[in-house]
C-alpha cells in the first residue's frame, strides 16, 4: 500500500520497493516503476499500484476420482506479476488518492482466476484415475500436471502473470474411505506386531527354559559337588579316626611296652633283692649255725635291747631266764620236764 501525504493543493506519494506504480496524468502514462516517490495534483492524476513480489495462493480442492470417490487436494501456488502494465490494463489496480488503498479487490480476482485454472487441471487429472491409483502414485504427477497446465495457459500470459512454483501438500480421501483403506495395512502391521510379540514371547520362554535348565544344571552340579564334599569329609573323618586309633594303639603299645619293661625291671630288682636277702639270710644262718649259743643269745639280747624302745610291755618268765643264767654259769641247760 502506497503512503500518501496531503498538502495544500498537492499531495506526495511514496511506494514500497515491492510495489510497481503506474502514474497517469490527464489519461496518459507519465511514470512507471517500483518504489517511486513523486508529487501530484489529485484533480489531474491517477495511480495504479501492482505487487512486484511473489504472492502465495493456497488452495483446497474437493474432486471426485474415476470410481466416484471424493478426494481433497491441498497445496499452494506461488505467482508474480511479470508484465504490470498488461495486468493493469485488464484488472483494476488503481488506488484511492486519499488513503492509498485499492478501490477494488484486484488480487482476489487474480487469485480466483489462478485457483479456478488450477482446479480445472486437478479435475482433468484425477477424473481419469481410480482412488487407489491416485493414492499409490502420490502428489508428484498432480503437481507436474498443475505446473505444466498453468505455464501453458494463454489467459495467464495475456494477463502478464507468471507461475513461480506449484506445491501439492496432500491428496487425501474422505475420512471413512481413508479409514477403510488404512485397515488392511493396519491389520497387516498389527499382524506383524502380533507375530513379533509372539516371537518375543517364544524367545522369552526359550530363554526362561534355558535359564531354568542352567539353574537345574547348576543345582545338579552343586549337589554333585556337595556329595563329593560329604564323601571327602567322611573319608577325611574315617582317615582321621583311623589315624587317631592307630596313634592311640601306638600309644597303648608303647605304654604296655613301658609297663612290661617297668615290670621286668621291678621283677628283676625284686629277684635281685630277694636273692640278696636269701643269700644274706643263708649266710647269716650259716654264720649263726657256726656260732656258739652264747653268742647267738647275746646277739639276740642286743637286738632285743635295740627294740626295747618300742616295746610297751615285757614279761620275763623263769622258762626264759633260767637257760640264759645256766649258760652264763657254764652249766648245761636243764630241760623242762626232767630232761638234762
Amino acid at each position: 500500500m502506497a503512503d500518501i501525504h496531503t498538502y495544500p493543493l498537492v499531495r506526495h506519494l511514496r511506494a514500497e520497493p515491492t510495489a510497481y506504480v503506474l502514474r497517469y496524468r490527464r489519461g496518459g502514462l507519465v511514470a512507471a516503476g517500483t518504489g517511486l516517490a513523486f508529487w501530484f495534483r489529485p484533480l489531474h492524476a491517477a495511480v495504479a499500484e501492482l505487487p512486484a513480489d511473489d504472492r502465495e495462493l493456497p488452495f483446497l480442492f474437493h474432486v471426485n476420482s474415476a470410481d466416484f470417490q471424493e478426494l481433497t487436494v491441498q497445496g499452494a501456488i506461488s505467482f508474480r506479476v511479470a508484465e504490470p502494465q498488461r495486468l493493469a490494463e485488464r484488472v483494476d489496480f488503481t488506488i484511492d488518492l486519499d488513503t492509498g488503498r485499492w478501490r477494488e479487490a484486484p488480487l482476489e480476482q487474480v487469485a480466483a482466476l489462478i485457483g479456478q485454472l488450477a482446479q480445472q487441471f486437478v479435475i482433468d487429472d484425477i477424473a481419469h484415475h481410480d482412488l487407489q491409483a491416485i493414492l499409490a502414485r502420490g502428489v508428484a504427477p498432480l503437481r507436474e500436471q498443475i505446473a505444466a497446465g498453468l505455464a501453458d495457459e494463454p489467459a495467464l500470459q495475456e494477463l502478464g502473470l507468471a507461475v513461480v512454483a506449484v506445491r501439492v501438500a496432500a491428496v487425501t480421501p474422505a475420512g471413512d474411505v481413508e479409514k477403510a483403506l488404512r485397515q488392511p495395512t493396519r491389520e497387516a502391521i498389527q499382524q506383524e506386531a502380533d507375530e513379533a510379540t509372539f516371537a518375543r514371547r517364544a524367545l522369552a520362554v526359550e530363554k526362561e527354559r534355558a535359564i531354568g535348565e542352567n539353574e537345574l544344571q547348576n543345582r545338579i552340579e552343586l549337589a554333585r559337588r556337595e556329595e563329593q564334599l560329604v564323601t571327602q569329609e567322611g573319608a577325611n573323618q574315617r582317615r582321621r579316626a583311623q589315624e587317631e586309633a592307630a596313634a592311640r594303639k601306638v600309644d597303648a603299645e608303647a605304654a604296655d611296652d613301658r609297663g612290661r619293661l617297668a615290670a621286668h625291671r621291678e621283677a628283676d630288682t625284686i629277684d635281685l633283692v630277694q636273692a640278696a636277702k636269701l643269700r644274706a639270710e643263708r649266710e647269716r644262718a650259716e654264720i649263726q649255725g657256726a656260732m656258739p649259743p652264747q653268742v647267738l643269745l647275746a646277739l639276740a639280747l642286743r637286738e632285743l635291747a635295740g627294740q626295747l624302745g618300742q616295746v610297751d610291755h615285757l614279761t620275763i618268765t623263769p622258762e626264759l631266764i633260767t637257760p640264759l643264767l645256766q649258760r652264763l654259769n657254764g652249766r648245761p641247760e636243764t630241760r623242762t620236764g626232767g630232761e638234762a
